[in-house]
């Protein structure tokens, strides 16, 4: 298995998948790190291919798939397209930024290609998308469609429900239908305050706001 600690990641102001109020900070500053089983890199371009059980992680983020394509713009931000291989699911997780004495959070989500924008601090699940958002070891918000659209900075989240012809097999929301869980969440008070929302929150555009 080759491993490679890529030199142009390392020398710009990396952008992290995170760094926002929720996600966490921490990951900002961390290194990437990219194994996988063969690599093609392009210097001119800045782009690198990373074919072969690709597992890449940065502080708590951990991304996994087939292939993974990183490229930098010439503003030093790094964005990365995950694909599955045939019949699989990409994989995505990161720890959430927790008050003092609480359960550790984190957010997962699958599907079969991953795209990441660096720039946008935003995570997109397409085909077969799944999210999920664990309290310690507990299941709290479940959330599955065509196509999920994560923002890391504003903690929302946008699905597309409509039927994808292209996925490779059937499974939650084939129907075209969107699906969410949502656990009622603690508050101090006795009772629920009005107005309490989900930590995740959808938003009206599917792009997230971009």
């Amino acid at each position: 298995m080759i491993k490679r600690l890529l030199p142009f990641l390392l020398a710009s102001a990396l952008i992290a998948l995170g760094g926002g109020a929720h996600a966490e900070r921490a990951d900002r500053s961390k290194p990437m790190n990219i194994e996988a089983d063969a690599l093609h890199h392009d210097e001119l371009r800045q782009t690198s291919v990373f074919t072969g059980r690709v597992v890449m992680t940065k502080g708590s983020i951990v991304l996994r798939g087939e292939r993974l394509e990183v490229r930098q713009d010439p503003q030093g931000y790094q964005s990365g397209t995950v694909a599955a291989a045939p019949g699989q699911r990409a994989f995505f997780r990161q720890r959430r930024d927790a008050a003092p004495g609480q359960p550790e959070e984190f957010v997962e989500g699958e599907g079969e290609t991953i795209e990441y924008d660096g720039r946008a601090d935003t995570v997109k699940f397409i085909r077969r998308a799944e999210l999920r958002r664990y309290r310690g070891a507990v299941l709290d918000d479940e959330i599955t469609g065509a196509v999920i659209v994560y923002n890391n900075l504003t903690d929302q989240f946008s699905v597309d429900g409509q039927k994808s012809a292209t996925s490779a097999e059937g499974g939650k929301g084939k129907d075209g239908r969107v699906r969410a869980m949502l656990a009622p969440k603690e508050t101090s008070s006795p009772g629920p305050a009005p107005g309490t929302v989900p930590a995740l929150r959808p938003s009206t555009a599917i792009d997230g706001g971009q």
